[in-house]
């Protein structure tokens, strides 16, 4: 379907949605929702973490980094084994909300707009206002919607405002370069730009010169007073407490593990010593780090933390019971800025890391939490992405999308119960224009394909993932038909975007 009369469908439709909304909103007021449609309806929480490879849980096989709470919730829920995001962390964050796959998104690469500076924030490319979203839909079947952390498709004054995409209360960071320092001077409330009481200084410095790299002193300058990931913890807490009495959904989309590595003292303790570590001196961009290998560790333990203290939150508050919780990731595990996740053994055997179309650059811990309703300890191979997300949440609300999407709801599969649909394929795309460089990727039954453009010259290679997991052994050539049905969907599953391909402007990898 061309993207332009795609979009022209979805905004004309829009106007019977705000009908429907009108119609539904009244509904709502007269039946009473604080009432029994309030606790018949569960609360929706999606803990998004940011570069966490597949392997980088104790649930799924981590040895070297404690992540206790969430091997505890795996138990008592569902892992998934075959759970994709995108890539790279906009497009992953398009297709939650949108439901759709990068090939019918908007937003297909981080397409970042301004700098690093606090007077040049600008976001990312920004979601058009008037769309179909998650927080759109939710909020018309009369949840409270409070989205805490990295927002990254749209920054401040833009169309892609959280407000303009159905959420009510936004705390965190609009602009996604900015929350590579997480002791940023301010974090956006909706429209309102809060101070924070730490000095000014760049998360991507110049020049870095660390005369004494053993000494902690050398590594005060890149430190403030208020940790952000622990404001904005705090902040989605008290959204839960001030919501309880109603349904709600809840994003935290925790910037942990991304860099820079910064941990506060508290975590970084726990790991101090325990590796071979040697200082990272910014040699590969972001801020400098005394300890990177045992900073990282820290990082993502605090993420697991902050996931303890939420469900201690929810049943403090008698909402466990009633409280879907879902824990995944926006791509894989990534190699810069210090970071070292092959040391931790994070994204495993997988080919490739973040940005690449490959296993490890898609592939992401899933976890499903829902006492009474998803069996614990259990686990499901059902094929499935973040931008399934939507409708599955949808679903559970009571309700579906008013227009099409590309996501397919597996509520079945967490409820075991009714038949789940499958999807046909899942569809990726990566540019990078600057280099003359496209890669496409689908998904069907146990079959990948990986296509790469460059120069002009394009090659695809066809993987069998169940005999091959790594992505190591090429056999488009001995299964010619499943190779052109690959290339049939890498042809028509997608819609162009002022060009054959996407934007000419250059992209972060970042």
């Amino acid at each position: 379907l061309p993207l332009r009369s795609f979009g022209r469908t979805r905004l004309r439709a829009g106007l019977q949605r705000s009908l429907a909304g009108l119609v539904l909103g009244l509904i709502t007021v007269f039946c009473g929702a604080a009432g029994a449609g309030a606790q018949n309806r569960p609360n929706l929480v999606l803990v998004l973490a940011d570069d966490l490879g597949y392997y980088s849980l104790g649930a799924f096989g981590q040895e070297k980094i404690q992540t206790p709470h969430l091997d505890a919730l795996a138990r008592a829920g569902m892992k998934f084994t075959q759970f994709y995001a995108n890539q790279i962390c906009s497009p992953s964050r398009g297709s939650l909300l949108t439901g759709m796959h990068q090939g019918h998104g908007l937003i297909r690469g981080n397409y970042e707009m301004g700098g690093y500076e606090d007077e040049l924030e600008f976001g990312q490319m920004p979601l058009p206002a008037n769309l179909q979203t998650l927080g759109t839909e939710l909020r018309r079947a009369g949840y409270a919607t409070g989205v805490f952390g990295k927002w990254g498709v749209g920054g401040p004054g833009s169309t892609g405002m959280p407000h303009w995409q159905g959420i009510d209360l936004f705390y965190g960071y609009l602009d996604q370069k900015q929350a590579h320092n997480y002791y940023p001077t301010h974090l956006w409330r909706n429209e309102t730009r809060e101070a924070l009481p730490n000095p000014s200084f760049s998360a991507h410095p110049t020049n870095v010169v660390i005369e004494a790299p053993d000494d902690p002193a050398a590594y005060a300058a890149y430190r403030g007073n208020v940790y952000s990931a622990d404001r904005i913890h705090e902040e989605a807490m008290k959204f839960v407490e001030e919501h309880k009495a109603k349904p709600f959904f809840l994003e935290l989309a925790y910037t942990l593990p991304h860099m820079a590595l910064q941990a506060p003292e508290r975590m970084l303790a726990r790991y101090r010593g325990k590796f071979e570590d040697r200082p990272y001196l910014a040699e590969q961009g972001y801020l400098p780090c005394q300890y990177p290998r045992a900073t990282y560790a820290a990082m993502i333990s605090l993420l697991d933390e902050y996931v303890g203290d939420l469900t201690r939150v929810l049943a403090k508050n008698g909402l466990q019971s009633n409280t879907l919780v879902i824990f995944t990731g926006d791509n894989g595990a990534a190699q810069i800025g210090g970071c070292d996740p092959d040391y931790f053994h994070c994204s495993g055997e997988l080919r490739g890391r973040k940005g690449s179309v490959f296993e490890g650059g898609l592939k992401v811990p899933f976890i499903a939490w829902w006492p009474g309703v998803i069996p614990a300890n259990s686990t499901s191979d059902h094929l499935c992405a973040i931008w399934d997300l939507m409708p599955t949440f949808l679903e559970a609300a009571g309700t579906k999308p008013a227009l099409a999407v590309d996501g397919i709801s597996f509520l079945p599969t967490l409820q075991q119960r009714g038949a789940q649909p499958q999807h046909e394929f899942l569809y990726w795309e990566r540019h990078k224009p600057e280099a003359g460089i496209h890669a496409q990727a689908v998904r069907f039954g146990d079959w990948k394909a990986v296509k790469t453009t460059q120069a002009g010259e394009a090659r695809l290679a066809l993987f069998n993932l169940k005999t091959d997991p790594t992505e190591s052994r090429n056999v488009a050539a001995r299964n010619p038909e499943l190779a052109r049905r690959a290339e049939t969907y890498l042809q028509t599953r997608r819609a162009a975007i002022i060009n054959d391909w996407n934007f000419t402007q250059p992209s972060e990898d970042r």
